[in-house]
């Protein structure tokens, strides 16, 4: 066994010690020569790009048909937003909402990072914008993308001070529209249009979500929902609607609802588009995707009824849209408005919703009634101990005290299991020609030892959906985004930014690098390998598997599951890696109770120069 070990390990070295000589000598020349000629090409084209007036897209390829953000923006005369949380412009060219950035949140943690975009005007890459307006059949001349609408001089859209758009078609109608925000996210837009003319007409005010392409990132993850969102329906009736973009593109194209009130937007991880109608007003919603052009265009929209304008009428509608990120807080007071959003302990409370379900623009799946909870309680800690690592392990110790009884017995019918593994092993050789007399002799022995063998996994079972729902919180809430944590760690949501294959930063290498495996390794590091140890900790508390080949698969469970989870978000590392050291606590408590042989007291023999049993 010792020469098997040995070997494993000298295998592992030298094949590590070969992929970086392969890396340095060969591949590491061929991708430098690589990258000479693919800058030669993109130089060449950008210099026949600017003779010949072609733009280019992001990888220095021709795209004559795509603008660059400031060229699209520049499409349209515009009205400046500013606000303390948003920034940007509306586009006169069509009154449309379509270039907006999120001031208190930046794209990395850089400290001259740019704010977070969120709408991209209409002829650039991956636009997402929001757009309003009135649909008739057979009506020329009403207001439409090409539209341009006409503002006041030196307007700013800024908190209590709207900005008023007007339009007047030629043909007896007059449009206006006046476009209000608030200190934080929510925009309301009241559309009017008069009848100045003399014939009656039929008219249906509308609002859409759009975006036309989307990256390669989004609509990835299972764990998190990105997509068409909304809640829909008629009183009761009214339900969460999802539509993921694969399934939104390839499942689902076109969805209808129809609804009385409620809200529907488009979803990312953290940001979130929602058009919110007046929640009396009867609408029939849709989710569409269309390929227009090769691009796919994803839509939420929906049309109010149809109205009669008689001949010096006016008809008004009044539109809601949240732009932003999706901060808990912020969408339970946009939820409940006036009235104050009942504390987490009143699940008797019945105030009314303004916004029904509005918080669940946030992903708390199946388990909502774990997963709402802990955010609630995590939010706590956060506010009192001012860091949300600290917050988290906080949260951590509270669910293992209440989940402590369940766990106690999970673990100390584990700890007697393993006791008696010595005789269950002797069983086993002596009855290993028949299974029947075996197993008939073991449940003997675990009736002698008043030993369950259930309750070795029944409460483990009863604990996933809870560690799971922590899980969950930790993924979908924005509040562990660029949030700091200690020594290192500047960024709770990304992965740990430290590897063991330089030695933690020691030598000026980046493993990502290497071909095949370096998106495994570039994250092993630290809080990962921590991790890893702690897991095979408890693995080794744990009674044996009885099939020497389980056993092993058990044994490489820790190894394995360091480089899975090391390009995960730390924040979740650091979850896993200290309710790993409760649990070892725990287990070891109750291990010296019951007399049962541990790791622990074998490593603690060994630093003391104590023989340590074979055993």
């Amino acid at each position: 066994m010792q020469n098997d070990n040995k070997n494993t390990l000298m295998f592992i070295v030298s094949a590590f010690v070969i992929l970086i000589g392969y890396q340095f000598f060969i591949l590491g020349p061929q991708q430098k020569k690589a990258e000479a000629e693919a800058r030669a090409k993109k130089a060449a084209q950008q210099q026949v790009a600017a003779q010949q007036g072609v733009t280019l897209d992001a990888n220095g390829n021709p795209a004559p048909l795509r603008l660059s953000r400031d060229q699209a923006k520049a499409q349209s005369p515009r009205v400046v937003v500013d606000t303390p949380a948003l920034s940007g412009s509306i586009a006169l060219k069509g009154g449309r909402i379509d270039d907006l950035y999120l001031r208190k949140y930046a794209e990395t943690i850089d400290k001259n990072s740019p704010p977070v975009e969120l709408f991209r005007p209409e002829g650039a890459e991956h636009a997402w914008f929001a757009d309003f307006g009135w649909a008739g059949a057979n009506l020329p001349g009403l207001p439409d993308s090409r539209t341009v609408w006409t503002a006041a001089p030196g307007q700013v859209l800024r908190p209590n001070s709207p900005v008023t758009l007007t339009y007047d078609n030629g043909a007896g109608l007059i449009f206006t529209r006046v476009i209000a925000v608030d200190d934080q996210t929510m925009f309301t837009v009241t559309d009017s249009v008069r009848n100045v003319g003399t014939q009656g007409l039929q008219l249906a005010p509308y609002a859409t979500v759009q975006r036309q392409g989307i990256t390669d990132k989004l609509g990835k993850t299972q764990i998190v929902h990105e997509g068409a969102i909304g809640v829909l329906g008629a009183g009761k009736d009214q339900k969460l609607e999802l539509n993921k973009y694969g399934k939104w593109k390839k499942d689902k194209p076109l969805t209808t609802f129809d609804s009385v009130g409620g809200w529907a937007g488009i979803t990312d991880k953290y940001w979130l588009a929602a058009l919110i109608p007046g929640q009396d007003q009867t609408i029939k919603a849709q989710y569409r995707m269309t390929n227009v052009g090769g691009t796919d265009v994803y839509d939420v929209n929906f049309v109010g009824p149809t109205q009669a304008l008689n001949p010096g009428a006016t008809l008004t509608q009044k539109t809601r849209l949240f732009a932003g990120a999706k901060t808990v807080p912020l969408l339970r007071k946009y939820e409940y408005g006036a009235t104050t959003p009942p504390a987490i302990w009143e699940f008797w409370s019945t105030a009314k919703a303004e916004i029904p379900r509005f918080d669940d623009a946030v992903d708390w799946g199946m388990f909502r009634f774990f997963t709402r909870p802990i955010f609630n309680i995590l939010e706590i800690f956060y506010k009192l101990v001012g860091n949300f690592g600290l917050a988290i392990m906080a949260l951590t110790v509270l669910l293992k005290l209440i989940l402590y009884p369940m766990a106690d017995k999970s673990y100390e019918s584990m700890a007697k299991i393993k006791k008696i593994s010595p005789e269950v092993e002797k069983l086993k050789a002596k009855h290993k020609d028949d299974p029947a007399k075996q197993q008939q002799e073991m449940m003997a022995l675990y009736a002698k030892e008043k030993i369950n063998p259930m309750m070795g996994c029944l409460p483990m079972l009863v604990q996933i959906p809870v560690f799971y729902s922590l899980y969950k919180v930790l993924t979908v809430t924005i509040e562990m985004r660029h949030a700091p944590f200690f020594g290192w760690i500047h960024d709770l949501s990304s992965p740990d930014p430290t590897t063991l294959f330089n030695l933690f930063g020691l030598i000026p290498w980046d493993p990502a690098t290497l071909p095949v495996v370096g998106a495994s390794i570039a994250h092993v590091g630290i809080w990962p390998l921590l991790y890893g140890f702690t897991m095979w900790l408890t693995t080794s508390m744990n009674p044996p598997a009885g099939d020497p080949v389980q056993q092993k698969i058990f044994q490489l469970f820790p190894i394995i599951f360091t480089f899975t989870l090391s390009g995960m978000s730390v924040g979740l590392v650091i979850y896993w890696c200290w309710s790993n050291v409760l649990t070892i606590i725990q287990q070891y408590v109750i291990m010296r109770r019951y007399g049962v042989e541990n790791p622990i007291d074998k490593l603690l023999a060994r630093l003391q120069g104590k023989p340590v049993s074979a055993t």
